[in-house]
Order: C-alpha cells, then sequence, then structure tokens
C-alpha cells in the first residue's frame, strides 16, 4: 500500500468512511462529488494503479458482481446505471488506485465526455 494513497486508506479503515458495501476485497462508498444521485465509488482493498497494473481476471470479476451487488440494494437495477474506471490522466483518472464509479438516479447521456 503507498503510503499517500487516500483509496488504501479508506478500504483500510485508516481514514473512516461509512461503507456502502465490503467484503474480503472491496470497499464500496459514496463520492464526495457525486455526479449523479447515486455515485458510489467500489475500490479493491489490495492497491492496483489502474485497469491495467492487474492481470487478475477473476478479481475484476468479482468486482464487477460487487458493483452489480451494490446496484441492487440501492434499487438501480431497474431503470438501469453506468459503470465507470478511468485510466490515467487522459482517461479522467484523478486518483491513482483502481476503482469503479456506479452512477445511477437519471438518465445518462452520450458520449459521456
Amino acid at each position: 500500500m503507498p503510503d499517500d494513497c487516500i483509496f488504501c486508506k479508506i478500504a483500510n479503515k485508516t481514514i473512516p468512511v461509512p461503507p456502502v458495501y465490503e467484503d474480503d476485497e472491496f470497499f464500496a462508498f459514496n463520492d464526495l462529488n457525486p455526479q449523479a444521485p447515486v455515485h458510489v465509488l467500489l475500490v479493491p482493498k489490495t492497491h492496483f494503479t489502474d485497469i491495467l497494473d492487474i492481470d487478475d481476471a477473476a478479481l475484476l470479476g468479482r468486482g464487477l458482481k460487487a458493483v452489480g451487488a451494490v446496484a441492487q440494494a440501492l434499487g438501480l437495477s431497474t431503470n438501469g446505471f453506468r459503470v465507470v474506471t478511468n485510466t490515467g490522466s487522459y482517461g479522467g483518472q484523478s486518483v491513482f488506485h483502481l476503482h469503479f464509479h456506479l452512477l445511477g438516479g437519471r438518465p445518462m447521456g452520450w458520449p459521456p465526455g
């Protein structure tokens, strides 16, 4: 865990944040700067810089299953939701710890950015 990684600190509870979801591998919490009525971040508890840094496809699959569980629990499955992961500065990544944005509660436009 890098000493300066805020998402590592949140996932490992060094910085207390109310969980939306938690299991042995992932921690989900509400985004501090929500871009939709529902905006949850799901982070692996193990540090990976971005999606290119991880070679465990099964872990990614379990992460997406966790996203689905959060979406179901928050009532987003009826109308739908968006899942985003940003990679690198051009991709919009501002915290360099792999994370998934779960956005819902309103129609999503396209293109997104």
